[in-house]
């Protein structure tokens, strides 16, 4: 319960800070959001772009484990997934306050999940982030530290990476278990690297057992009789 309401009051607090106390809009935002979506890059702080697309690179990361995890929940975790592409944290959020710890897998893996398990997926991320990062490296911060401070499109969006970074492990413990791994210095290894802790984590975590879902009840039943 006392995580439940952590989450809640988190996703509060995030939103209110957001539309209340974050620097106001600027007149250009609106333009500056369809030419970082366009790719008419011309004149943007590179340091811009590059976390306006690791912002995308975000919610892959977190479907990787939220549509595997929502397969033994009451919510449908993909409606959360899904949102977290436009929103990032303020969907994820509530799904965190919502779900319950969840350390089994049930049944087979579809073609989707499959894919989001896999390990290239994970390298297709990580290569991608990496060139991110690298583009980042000739932005001006200067000029990003000026537009965080007045522009409240880049400073909502800067707050929401770095809570998408301190998130994550709280579904990494779950993922792990499903998976059989009990090794706390590896969690900590992948919580407290941001960004690249998760991806790593993508790129090695062992794959994920299926089990058909009547085998799992009889296992259930016997060890209850």
């Amino acid at each position: 319960m006392l995580r439940k309401i952590f989450f809640g009051l988190l996703w509060l607090g995030f939103l209110t800070y957001a539309f209340l106390l974050a620097p106001p809009d600027q007149p250009d935002t609106f333009e500056l959001i369809k030419n970082l979506s366009v790719g008419q890059w011309q004149g943007i702080n590179p340091l811009v772009i590059a976390l306006f697309n690791l912002m995308g690179i975000w919610p892959v990361i977190y479907s990787a484990v939220l549509f595997i995890d929502g397969r033994g929940q009451k919510i449908p975790a993909w409606s959360f997934a899904t949102a977290s592409f436009a929103v990032g944290a303020f969907a994820l959020l509530p799904y965190l306050a919502l779900r319950e710890p969840n350390q089994e897998f049930l049944g087979k893996k579809n073609l989707w999940l499959k894919l989001l398990d896999s390990r290239l997926t994970g390298l297709i991320l990580t290569i991608g982030a990496a060139i991110l990062v690298r583009y980042a490296l000739q932005g001006d911060w200067a000029n990003f530290v000026q537009q965080w401070q007045t522009n409240r499109f880049i400073h909502v969006m800067s707050l929401d990476f770095c809570l998408l970074s301190l998130l994550f492990p709280a579904l990494l413990g779950d993922d792990l278990a499903r998976r059989g791994v009990k090794n706390s210095q590896f969690f900590w290894l992948i919580a407290l690297i941001p960004l690249f802790g998760p991806l790593i984590y993508l790129c090695v975590r062992p794959q994920l057992p299926e089990a058909e879902v009547e085998t799992v009840s009889s296992q259930q039943q016997s060890a209850t009789n």
